[in-house]
């Protein structure tokens, strides 16, 4: 499989990293009304909207530092030798417009969107925005039926509501999803849980639908080769939908979001398991949660762009037989 010259991206030995209209990893800016819409087949794109945030809001600027942050990204895989940029036609989508001031029209303003990049046979690779953004994602992208899901993350974002029965908050799209059939919880598992908890809800709920929940005390005891080969056979050979939150990693390494808990994964695990994703049905993808406010010298920003391209190395390594 090789891609079309037309999308790769800007080598930086052409055009220095400071210079130029930041976009995805360099690579073309490719909207829906386009010429070329329907020849990409990884499509990049914002979601820069956060009114789901509950405590500390700014992932809503999290796409265009995301961007900046990519400038970085070269086009070869250093562990696995992988030139993703050769095995597709990727491109930069642009972002989502949101309503910063209604959260059921930003929603279906997303999954609007998503809705033609799946007409057109793009598999979506999402930089969020807070993680409520995931849910009108799946809505587009699980119209053929329930996608298995494998879940970075401190948090579960299984619970039933916040405030007063607010259902639609960052803490909740995984409820949602399950509830609207969006996903098959028996194909679902979400690994890093910790932090204090508000009770022991989204756990209960968990256990009742058969989600696979494995704890950070659990992650380590294992390790990260273990715990990923039980993900591979949890979702099997199915569509299956990743989401990372990146407050999955300790916020010694990645401090700019804006629910950090301690005593999680360093760098290099943030990357492995994204590694051990090799031959999964990887349908779409997204980065979450990383807050420019609270990132100020961009580490977080650019270990979140450094995990999506090794998300977007996994999403073609299933394509070749890779693992």
């Amino acid at each position: 499989m090789t891609s079309d010259p037309f999308f790769h991206p800007v080598s930086g030995f052409e055009l220095p990293r400071f210079a130029g209209v930041p976009t995805f990893m360099r690579l073309p800016h490719v909207a829906p009304d386009h010429p070329r819409f329907d020849d990409v087949q990884i499509g990049l794109i914002g979601v820069p909207w956060d009114s789901g945030t509950t405590n500390r809001a700014g992932p809503r600027h999290g796409p265009r530092q995301l961007r900046d942050a990519s400038t970085m990204i070269r086009a070869q895989h250093q562990a696995s030798g992988l030139r993703p940029f050769e095995m597709a036609n990727c491109a930069d989508l642009g972002d989502v417009g949101p309503n910063p001031a209604d959260i059921a029209d930003s929603m279906q303003r997303i999954t609007a969107f998503y809705d033609q990049v799946c007409a057109a046979g793009i598999r979506p690779l999402t930089a969020g925005g807070d993680h409520l953004i995931s849910l009108p994602v799946l809505r587009a992208l699980a119209k053929d039926g329930p996608l298995g899901m494998v879940h970075f993350d401190s948090h579960t974002d299984l619970f039933h509501s916040y405030f007063n029965g607010q259902m639609y908050t960052h803490g909740t799209p995984f409820r949602r999803a399950v509830e609207e059939g969006l996903l098959d919880p028996k194909r679902v598992i979400q690994i890093g849980i910790r932090g204090s908890m508000y009770d022991a809800e989204d756990r209960d709920f968990a256990k009742a639908e058969g989600i696979r929940i494995v704890e950070i005390e659990e992650f380590f005891e294992r390790g990260v080769a273990d715990v990923m080969a039980e993900a591979r056979d949890i979702v099997g050979n199915q569509p299956t939908y990743v989401s990372y939150d990146i407050d999955f990693v300790d916020p010694t390494f990645a401090p700019g979001t804006g629910t950090p808990e301690v005593g999680g994964p360093n760098s290099y695990q943030a990357l492995q398991v994204c590694r051990e994703l090799y031959g999964v049905n990887i349908v779409g993808a997204d980065m979450v949660e990383v807050s420019p406010p609270f990132d100020q010298l961009g580490n977080t920003a650019f270990l979140g762009v450094s995990i999506m391209f090794e998300l977007l190395c996994a999403m073609l390594a299933d394509s070749i037989g890779a693992k």
